[in-house]
């Protein structure tokens, strides 16, 4: 007896069929026919929409850690990759790698021409709106332009709420946007803290957890290797790190308090209480366990002040980045206990990538270049502008390989811009550690496919932006007068950053190599969350991150 169990079988069709193999007495045909329809209702049926989403940055992460550590992970690190999809060659696909422009991106979907967020300096930082019972300069989002995936969800269903935590203003706001949600950040007197952008008070729940003065505990106590020393490879005697400083182990947070609480930024304990002040939000807030699909967003930043300070090729960035595997551990650990994992996606990713010291990289090449100066073309520029009249205090402007220029300033003394510009270019050429100058004008012309640079600060300037020339280093070279390790610039090692997705309906346990890009990531939430976008977005939905 031959039955043949259409692929697209309705209920009925099955009934039909379940009747003729029963008449027939074909035990055995019955069940070889209901393997493959059962197997196709399964693929057939759609995943349930999950009840929490939470998104990792981790500040300065690179994709290089899990190869180089990854051997020595045992806790949240080792489980997000042997358990999820791992991308190691995602970028921020923009020229500008700073904190600010690369959270912007992370939910957003969107480059920095889009979000309005181009650099640090012109990030969150608002005097407007003061933080909440902590001094500093004020922060919000006002900058920001367009939506993220908070804003997608809860116009699917306004019940969908968010939580973002981080030790920086602009890692906690940014993700989020300008959606007025829980947005916490660490403030140098040990508390976390909001501003006047989200509320006049801070909420029950956190001030319960500040007073618990967690980060106070650590005064006067010292970070040592969480490993035995044989089991780093790198030196633990660099005089370039940490500018020459303490740059051995064990390093000492201060005894006195208030000094101690300002360097924990550096401690690779930072994330410790980053954590625990999310996990103390999630359960007052009871995020996950509501009918809509709700965020929690934890941006850790001790990556960035260790790497900064040591170097990513230092003991010190091996050490944290295996505390942060176990902190990571840890906290997965307790997500788990009290929400149910298999209605909970994970993402993670950076906001940058970094370079190492120049020092180190160009040891023992004669005559490298480490550092490009253009200050002196600058201000000869200037000084003639000057002569001719030309206000340059408006003039010209110069940060991180953008140059602003107000037409309205040459206007008003009759100087051609155009032509001081063409002078100033061929002057920043000649400036040893150049690697490139590009008229802003120009860059459209570019072949974006093969041209990264030129792509990436297409991606990263407003077009109301009033920058008309960049200018990209060479790669491993930094700017004069850095003497930390540091990113910003449009080349691979500032742009790479790890991508990765975990949770029911995810791949497990895979690596890909290909080219992706942060602004890829938000819509492939949406995608497997089952939300709309509110607008037209730079990244697109990453299939191969599915399960297959």
């Amino acid at each position: 007896m031959t039955l043949t169990v259409p692929r697209t079988a309705s209920l009925n069709a099955l009934h039909t069929t379940l009747r003729r193999l029963a008449a027939a007495g074909a035990v055995t045909l019955l069940a070889a026919c209901l393997a493959p329809l059962a197997a196709q209702a399964t693929r057939a049926a759609p995943l349930p929409r999950p009840k929490l989403v939470v998104f990792f940055t981790i500040d300065q992460m690179i994709p290089d850690y899990f190869v180089r550590y990854g051997r020595q992970f045992t806790g949240g690190l080792r489980r997000l990759q042997q358990g999820g999809v791992l991308y190691v060659n995602g970028y921020q696909d923009h020229a500008t790698t700073e904190t600010a422009p690369g959270h912007a991106s992370t939910m957003s979907g969107r480059f920095p021409r889009h979000t309005g967020i181009v650099r640090n300096n012109a990030g969150v930082n608002d005097r407007t709106h003061p933080m909440i019972g902590s001094s500093g300069v004020g922060a919000s989002p006002f900058r920001f332009r367009g939506t993220t995936l908070i804003d997608w969800l809860m116009a699917a269903d306004p019940r969908s709420r968010a939580l973002s935590v981080s030790r920086k203003d602009r890692g906690a706001i940014l993700p989020i946007g300008r959606s007025k949600q829980a947005v916490f950040w660490y403030g140098l007197d040990g508390r976390f803290t909001t501003s006047t952008w989200y509320a006049d008070t801070l909420p029950t729940w956190l001030e319960r957890f500040n007073a618990r003065r967690l980060p106070q505990q650590f005064t006067g106590t010292s970070w040592t290797l969480l490993r035995d020393a044989t089991q780093y490879v790198e030196k633990d005697s660099v005089p370039v790190e940490s500018d020459g400083r303490n740059f051995m182990f064990p390093h000492a947070l201060p005894a006195d308090t208030a000094l101690a609480l300002r360097a924990m930024p550096d401690d690779p304990r930072m994330d410790w209480l980053t954590l625990q002040a999310a996990m103390a939000g999630l359960n007052a807030m009871a995020l996950g366990k509501g009918p809509a699909t709700d965020v929690l967003a934890i941006s850790l930043s001790a990556t960035d002040g260790i790497g900064h300070r040591y170097g990513p090729d230092s003991r010190e960035i091996h050490d944290q980045i295996l505390r942060l595997d176990r902190y990571m551990g840890e906290f997965l650990d307790s997500l788990y206990t009290v929400r149910d994992s298999s209605s909970i996606i994970i993402a993670l990713t950076a906001d940058h990538g970094v370079q190492p010291f120049p020092e180190l990289h160009f040891a023992g090449q004669r005559d490298a270049t480490l550092r490009v100066n253009v200050n002196p073309v600058l201000s000869q520029a200037k000084r003639a502008l000057a002569a001719r009249g030309v206000d340059t205090t408006r003039a010209l402007d110069f940060d991180y390989g953008m140059v602003f220029a107000d037409s309205v300033a040459f206007q008003a003394a009759s100087v051609p811009m155009d032509s001081v510009l063409t002078s100033l270019a061929a002057a920043f050429r000649r400036v040893p550690g150049v690697a490139r100058v590009d008229m802003v004008r120009d860059l459209a012309k570019a072949d974006t496919v093969r041209d990264a640079v030129a792509r990436r600060w297409i991606h990263a300037l407003p077009p109301t932006l009033n920058v008309v020339m960049v200018v990209s280093p060479k790669p491993f070279v930094y700017w004069a007068g850095v003497t930390y390790a540091t990113h910003g610039s449009p080349n691979d090692r500032d742009a790479r950053v790890p991508i990765l997705f975990y949770g029911p309906g995810f791949a497990r346990g895979v690596t890909r190599t290909r080219s992706v890009r942060v602004v890829d990531m938000a819509p492939t939430l949406a995608k497997r969350i089952g939300v709309t976008p509110a607008e037209r977005l730079d990244g697109v939905v990453l299939r191969d991150a599915g399960r297959p």
